[in-house]
């Protein structure tokens, strides 16, 4: 990450590589580390050793989804697309 200020203006570069920690690391995870990860991604790195970690799991753990039509409103449709019909050549 870089961060650098000119001119009174401040700049903010996202790192390149998204974090790739289980949930368990999170929760395993030294206060130090938490505060290096959160400040590399420009996020504060405020409060008790609890709120650090649930901070850094909500912001970067996908939530668990279902794989089921119930989830995913969109896999239920039926395809009311009209049949295959040849397309008169020109």
């Amino acid at each position: 990450m870089e961060s650098r200020e000119e001119n009174g203006v401040s700049f903010f570069q996202m790192p390149l590589h998204y974090p790739r920690y289980s949930k368990k690391e999170y929760l395993d995870m030294p206060e130090w580390k938490l505060n290096r990860l959160l400040t590399e991604y420009g996020l504060s790195s405020d409060g008790d050793l609890a709120y650090k970690r649930e901070f850094a799991m909500g912001s970067f753990l996908w939530p668990d989804l279902q794989h089921d039509s119930k989830s995913y409103p969109c896999h239920s449709f039926k395809d009311t697309s009209p049949p295959n019909k040849k397309v008169k050549e020109l």
